[in-house]
């Protein structure tokens, strides 16, 4: 079988080293000119890391992970307003990766016969009896006997195939940044534990990283969903007068062009393929940035998404088998997201207080579990997704 997939990200090269080492024949095209090294420090784990161990990458990965016992809220004095423990994400192991890490473990990875094109622009899908037409920017052509769109919440596989972008996007009420940076006075103020910005409608946060440098996120409330031309203007207009380290931070950040910048927003589509043309990841089912699992989602998906291409002759059955059986799984993680929003960027003082006071009773046992299973949703795992005959562990 051949496999055009779009998309050099998470889902798509995790999908490409599946069906290359399960023997198909696949080509990956990428409109960036390279490996994107925006993105911002994840918490990696769940049914994406049992995929990842599966596929035999998960020594790779925790050479590349960061290991942070603990989050700290942090007020615009530099004093510790409550403790987040990390272990309050997942009830299993758990890693901290830096996205374009991440991305740069799957590519190393990627089987030789994966033929990899970066700069390269889909521009047009014609699905066929038996196949599917690809044509890219250059006017070059590909016949394949499946396109799989793993391009991301802004698809352009998605697009073409399935129609414009507000049909299906759900925007939720936020902007989101991320950038690295070098001060060696923030990195040694954060060096012990992730830090986040004890504050109502915008927060930043600040990762210490192994070589000097500072990871840097952002989210901030916003009734526009249309992101700034210019991004590094957009970020320190936004987070001025937070105090502590963040001044130093804005000063430093970056070129527009090294900010990872977007709306906060989810993507529900009525359904994930149609013909020989089929989403995973974002692209299909953007969970967004408050569920904490799109990595994992998005690799455990491909690698599903893989598993019934493998076992299944059909292809339309195939991708319609994989919607089936990992559709519950991200609608439910969907909704978890929407129902946590006011707590991961509380609205007002009051809110605030009451974050505090979750987090100090989330070290009692019972409300660790409460809050593990808000946090991660329900304790889905791929053997149990798949099924005992077909997964492919």
């Amino acid at each position: 079988m051949r496999t055009v997939i779009c998309g050099a990200g998470i889902s798509g090269l995790a999908l490409a080293h599946r069906l290359a080492a399960l023997g198909g024949e696949v080509v990956v095209v990428e409109r960036a000119p390279g490996p994107r090294p925006q993105g911002y420090m994840i918490d990696f784990f769940g049914p994406g890391l049992e995929a990842a161990e599966a596929m035999g990458l998960l020594p790779a990965l925790e050479r590349a992970a960061y290991h942070y016992d603990e989050g700290r809220l942090v007020d615009r004095d530099g004093r510790r307003r409550a403790t987040l423990r990390t272990k309050s994400f997942s009830r299993g192991p758990l890693l901290s990766l830096l996205r374009p890490d991440l991305e740069a473990v799957l590519a190393d990875a990627l089987p030789a016969s994966v033929d990899l094109r970066y700069g390269t622009a889909l521009t047009g899908v014609a699905n066929r009896p038996g196949g599917v037409t690809v044509t890219l920017a250059d006017g070059g052509v590909l016949d394949a006997d499946l396109l799989v769109g793993a391009d991301g919440i802004h698809s352009t596989v998605r697009r073409l195939a399935f129609g414009p972008e507000d049909r299906y996007l759900r925007y939720l009420g936020l902007h989101t940044a991320a950038f690295v940076f070098d001060a060696p006075d923030v990195h040694a103020a954060v060096r012990h534990a992730f830090c986040l910005t004890d504050s109502a409608d915008r927060q930043m946060g600040f990762y210490a990283l192994r070589d000097g440098r500072v990871a840097a996120f952002t989210v901030h409330r916003s009734a526009d969903p249309a992101t700034p031309d210019d991004p590094r203007a957009a970020v320190q207009r936004a987070y001025a007068g937070l105090g502590w380290v963040t001044p130093r931070a804005l000063e430093r950040c970056p070129p527009a062009e090294e900010i990872y910048y977007d709306q906060v927003a989810q993507i529900e589509l009525p359904e994930w393929s149609t013909g020989r043309v089929v989403l995973v990841g974002d692209a299909a089912h953007a969970v967004s940035l408050i569920a904490g699992q799109g990595a994992s989602l998005g690799l455990a998906g491909a690698f599903l998404l893989a598993d019934r291409l493998a076992h299944e002759p059909a292809i339309e059955r195939a991708t319609a088998g994989f919607e089936r059986l990992w559709r519950p799984v991200v609608e439910d993680m969907q909704r978890n997201a929407r129902s946590m929003a006011r707590w991961f960027l509380p609205s007002s003082p009051a809110d605030l207080r009451v974050r505090r006071l979750m987090l100090r009773l989330s070290r009692a046992p019972l409300v660790m579990g409460y809050v593990s299973s808000v946090l991660a949703g329900k304790d889905t795992r791929l053997a149990d997704v798949a099924g005992p005959r077909h997964h492919p562990c």
